[in-house]
């Protein structure tokens, strides 16, 4: 049997989908009008329950996949009439409104950096702004403060690293603060063990560094059974601490600029899980910042308990053509079992369809923050 005759039916079928779902969006396009004239929400969650449910119903064997269709046509419906209403007006004004170039050349921007001088932070900083003599503040929460309190006009933090992964806590101050991610900039990292002068690789009983720099070193530290490992606020502040300490015995893991800052002996290079470790930091402001041609958009948003709220969600970018580049979920505080999402994709507010996505998800999702669309630096 050939397959020619089956292929022909699922064409003439497809075509009658076709004209079948463009009927729909017709009537969702009705739908939109009423609901414009009488003052009516576009999300109806009642609604779009009794439509999956009974889909799934009536398509027997076939019910678990009749629902991911029907609910992939209502979110793409439910799109259309977000475009009609002209939904997310208040995000659309800010996004048009936004600062169109960053001060990196201004030697009088104030940054508030993470860790102390020497830090891969402090190389973020200078990479971005090359001319600014940036301030210096832990724990991750106290760059967030500073920004709060107009002490700085922009902050400089970690929030992912190619090997330990996302920087979990400045996930939970971006969701608490939602400020506004300005730019990026990816650090590579390269770790050294770094002492007072004259101490021996053998000699050194403590080591001291943040709790990522560890993670990133584990199997190393993991070989040194006769050494103890503690955690420090950051990488830079524990040199700054074996250098002024009495102790002959600590040393520190942080990058070669710190050690050189706080007068320490380099002596093991090489040892880091990943050669090729690299952490992205991003630049946050209170106010948005979007340039010409930035690539990357994050915005933050929780979701309704209903069946499948996420794929659903997900498949408006789809959609779109667009590429999801990552996804974090965090705790909603409070809430037992509850989750806010922080999602990366590439594109461009100055794109109308995705600016016109933007406004709709910001109109329907819980605790919706559109963070920023800026560039990697």
């Amino acid at each position: 049997m050939s397959l020619k005759p089956i292929r022909d039916e699922i064409d003439t079928i497809d075509e009658q989908i076709i004209e079948l779902f463009k009927r729909r969006m017709e009537c969702s396009k009705r739908v939109a009008q009423y609901k414009l004239e009488n003052g009516m929400k576009i999300f109806n969650v009642e609604r779009e329950r009794q439509v999956l449910d009974g889909a799934a119903q009536k398509a027997g064997e076939y019910g678990g996949s009749a629902r991911l269709l029907f609910s992939t046509i209502m979110e793409l419906s439910r799109a259309l009439q977000h475009d009609m209403l002209g939904s997310g007006n208040d995000l659309k004004n800010r996004i048009l409104g936004a600062q169109k170039n960053l001060p990196f050349k201004s030697d009088n921007v104030r940054i508030a950096c993470f860790g102390a001088p020497g830090a891969y932070a402090h190389m973020a900083a200078k990479k971005v702004f090359p001319n600014a003599d940036p301030k210096f503040y832990s724990p991750f929460k106290e760059v967030f403060r500073a920004i709060q309190d107009g002490k700085a006009d922009f902050g400089v933090v970690p929030i992912e690293n190619s090997s330990a992964g996302s920087v979990t806590a400045v996930y939970d101050l971006m969701l608490k603060y939602r400020f506004y991610i300005a730019a990026a900039a990816d650090i590579p990292v390269n770790h050294c063990l770094a002492a007072k002068k004259g101490v021996k690789p053998e000699n050194v009983k403590t080591v001291y560094s943040h709790e990522q720099a560890l993670s990133q070193c584990s199997d190393f530290l993991n070989s040194r059974v006769d050494v103890a490992v503690k955690e420090y606020v950051s990488t830079a502040q524990a040199a700054k601490m074996v250098s002024e300490g009495e102790d002959i015995s600590a040393a520190a893991i942080c990058s070669e600029e710190a050690a050189n800052e706080y007068g320490l002996e380099i002596i093991q290079r090489g040892f880091q899980n990943n050669p090729n470790n690299t952490t992205r930091f991003i630049v946050i402001a209170k106010n948005m910042y979007i340039e010409p041609d930035s690539g990357k958009i994050s915005l933050c948003f929780a979701l309704p308990h209903i069946t499948g709220s996420l794929y659903s969600t997900l498949c408006r970018f789809a959609s779109h053509g667009l590429n999801l580049t990552k996804i974090e979920s965090r705790p909603i505080y409070g809430k037992s079992f509850e989750y806010m999402f922080y999602l990366d994709f590439a594109g461009s507010t100055e794109n109308r369809d995705t600016v016109e996505l933007l406004c709709a998800l910001s109109d329907e999702l819980a605790e919706f923050s559109f963070l920023g669309n800026y560039n990697e630096k």
